[in-house]
C-alpha cells in the first residue's frame, strides 16, 4: 500500500493533476490486477448477504416507495444496453433507477457489511449501483467481481484515511467517489473518464450527517441509494466528455478546505500500488443482527451476561464503558433524548445502544422487526429497564477502535450492572460473535442461513435456490447472465406492500 498525502492547496499552488487523490484512486481502477480467490469469494458472500436483506426489507415503506419510483422508468433495451432488474419485480428499469430502488432496499434494515475507522462505511452499498450498470451494459461475472472489488477497495480506504463525521459530513460522501470507480473498472473506462467521474461524484454527494442525527427518518435508508444513483449519472456524464469540479478534495474552495479539516488539514490515504491486489473487503464485516453495527457486540453481550443476572428487576443501573465513536453515535454521548423515547422512529431505536442492550436482556436475542415493534419499544417493564442504562467514553476502548493491528481493533464494550443491593456484575466483549475473530465467525454457511431466514415467507423456495446458486457461480456467468443475480416474488407477497401515495412520476 502506498501511503498519499492529502491536504487543500492555494488557488495559485502548482499541483499537477498526477498529484490529485481523484487520480490516484482513477489509478486503482484501472490497474488491470487479478482479483484473488479469496476476495472473489467473499464479493460472492456479500451479494448474498445484499440480497437476504433486501428480501426481509421489501415490502417495508420506504423500499416499496423507491421501487415504485424506480418502476416508472422503464428501458426500452437498444444498443447492447437492456436496463437492470429491480429485487421483487420481473421489469427492468434504467440502471440508476434500479441503484436506487435496490439500494433502498438493501439499506433499509442496517443489516448488511460495515467497515468502521477514521470513519464510518457500509461499503455493501457499493453492490447495487454496480451490479445495475453491470446488469445494463451486459457484463460479466468476472467484470463485476473486478469492479466490486474497486468499489469495496475505494470506500474503505477512504474510510481508514479522512474522517467525516467530525465535521458532521455524511459518510456517503467516500460512497460516490467509490462507486464511480467501480463502475469504472468493471467498464474498463480510461483513467481520465474516472477522475472526472470521481469527481462529479464527490460533489454531488456531500451532505450533512443530519440524517443520522435526532429524528432520524427514512431517509437514512435513502442517502446511499441516493450517492449510487448519483455516481451511475456521473460515470454517464464523464462517458460523454463532461467534467467534474478539480482538484475536488485539494481545492482552494474544495471539500477539504471548505467542508473538512481546513487549509491547514492532512490527510493520509493508503490505496494499492501498481500491481497490488485490491483486499480491503477482507477487513470489513457483516451483521448477524439487524442494528448499528457498534451494538452487534453489546447484543451478544446482554444474551451472555443475563444469566448472570437474573432477576432483571433487581437492576439499578447499567452503564456501557465503550468508544468514543460508540458513546456519541449510538449512546448517551450523542445527547440526543430520542435514543431514550418508546415513541421513536425504526431508524433512531436502531441508533440507540441503551434501546438495544435492554431489549437484547430481556429478550436474549434480537430480531429484524420484533425488536423494533411500537408495541415492543413502549413496553412498560422495557421503558424502565432502558432508562436505566447509559454509556461512557473509554480511552481503551477509544484506542481500540482505531487500532490498525486486526487483532487489537474492536467494537465492543464493557458492561458494569449494578444491582438495588449494591452488587455489581462485570462482563465485556470485545468484537461480534459473528465477526472474523468472533465465537461464531461468518463463512458462507452462515450467509446462506442468514439468506434463507431473511427470505423465508418472501421468496418462493425455488427461486431461493436459483438464486443462491447463481450467486455461488458469479466468477463464471457469461456476459449478459448478470440478470440471475436478482429475485421475482408472487403478487401475493408484493401485495402485503402498503398503498403508496402517488407523486409526481
Amino acid at each position: 500500500m502506498k501511503t498519499h498525502i492529502v491536504r487543500a492547496r492555494a488557488a495559485a499552488a502548482a499541483f499537477p493533476r498526477t498529484e490529485h487523490l481523484a487520480t490516484r484512486i482513477a489509478e486503482v481502477a484501472t490497474d488491470p490486477v487479478e482479483v484473488s480467490a479469496e476476495v472473489g469469494a467473499m464479493i460472492v458472500n456479500r451479494i448474498i448477504d445484499n440480497a437476504a436483506v433486501a428480501a426481509a426489507a421489501l415490502v417495508r415503506r420506504p423500499v416499496t416507495n423507491a421501487r415504485a419510483q424506480a418502476l416508472a422508468q422503464p428501458y426500452a433495451p437498444r444498443h447492447g444496453r437492456s436496463g437492470a432488474a429491480v429485487f421483487g419485480s420481473p421489469r427492468r428499469v434504467s440502471p440508476e433507477w434500479a441503484a436506487w430502488a435496490n439500494g433502498v432496499a438493501v439499506r433499509e434494515l442496517d443489516f448488511h457489511d460495515t467497515f468502521l475507522a477514521a470513519e464510518y462505511s457500509h461499503p455493501g452499498d457499493n453492490i447495487p449501483p454496480i451490479l445495475a450498470v453491470a446488469q445494463h451494459t451486459g457484463r460479466s461475472g468476472a467484470a463485476l467481481i473486478r469492479g466490486l472489488a474497486t468499489g469495496y477497495e475505494i470506500q474503505i480506504d477512504l474510510a481508514r484515511g479522512i474522517c467525516l463525521h467530525e465535521h458532521k459530513i455524511d459518510h456517503v460522501a467516500h460512497l460516490g467517489p467509490s462507486v464511480a470507480a467501480g463502475i469504472g473498472t468493471l467498464l474498463a473506462l480510461d483513467t481520465e473518464t474516472i477522475y472526472q467521474a470521481i469527481g462529479q461524484a464527490l460533489h454531488t454527494t456531500t451532505a450533512t450527517r443530519q440524517s443520522r442525527k435526532g429524528e432520524i427518518s427514512s431517509w437514512k435508508a435513502y442517502a446511499p441509494a441516493f450517492a449510487g444513483k448519483m455516481a451511475v449519472e456521473a460515470v454517464d456524464r464523464a462517458m460523454r466528455g463532461e467534467g467534474a469540479p478539480a482538484p475536488i478534495w485539494e481545492g482552494a474552495d474544495g471539500v477539504i478546505a471548505w467542508l473538512l479539516g481546513g487549509p491547514d488539514a492532512e490527510y493520509r490515504v493508503r490505496l494499492p500500488g501498481p500491481g497490488e491486489q485490491k483486499r480491503a473487503i477482507l477487513d470489513s464485516y457483516t451483521k448477524e443482527h439487524s442494528a448499528e453495527y457498534q451494538s452487534q457486540a453489546p447484543i451478544d453481550l446482554a444474551r451472555r451476561i443475563r444469566a448472570r443476572i437474573g432477576d432483571l428487576d433487581q437492576i439499578a443501573t447499567i452503564v456501557l464503558h465503550t468508544s468514543h465513536h460508540t458513546h456519541v453515535v449510538i449512546g448517551t454521548g450523542s445527547g440526543d433524548p430520542q435514543k431514550y423515547d418508546p415513541h421513536a422512529s425504526r431508524e433512531t431505536l436502531d441508533h440507540s445502544v441503551p434501546y438495544i442492550f435492554a431489549v437484547a436482556l430481556q429478550d436474549g436475542g434480537w430480531h429484524h422487526e420484533r425488536s423494533y415493534a411500537p408495541e415492543r419499544a413502549r413496553r412498560a417493564d422495557t421503558v424502565a429497564l432502558w432508562r436505566k442504562i447509559s454509556t461512557v467514553e473509554d480511552p481503551e476502548w477509544t484506542r481500540r477502535y482505531h487500532a490498525t493491528d486486526p487483532n487489537e481493533k474492536a467494537f465492543g464494550a464493557r458492561a458494569v450492572v449494578t444491582l438495588k443491593n449494591g452488587e455489581t456484575i462485570v462482563d465485556e466483549l470485545a468484537v461480534a460473535d459473528a465477526h472474523p475473530l468472533g465465537a461464531r465467525p461468518f463463512a458462507r454457511e452462515q450467509y446462506i442461513a442468514k439468506f434463507r431466514t431473511l427470505a423465508e415467507d418472501v421468496i418462493d423456495p425455488a427461486e431461493q435456490d436459483r438464486f443462491l446458486d447463481a450467486a455461488q457461480r458469479t466468477p463464471e456467468l457469461a456476459p449478459g447472465e448478470l440478470d440471475q443475480l436478482t429475485f421475482t416474488v408472487s403478487p401475493e407477497i408484493m401485495g402485503r406492500a402498503p398503498r403508496v401515495r402517488e407523486g409526481i412520476f
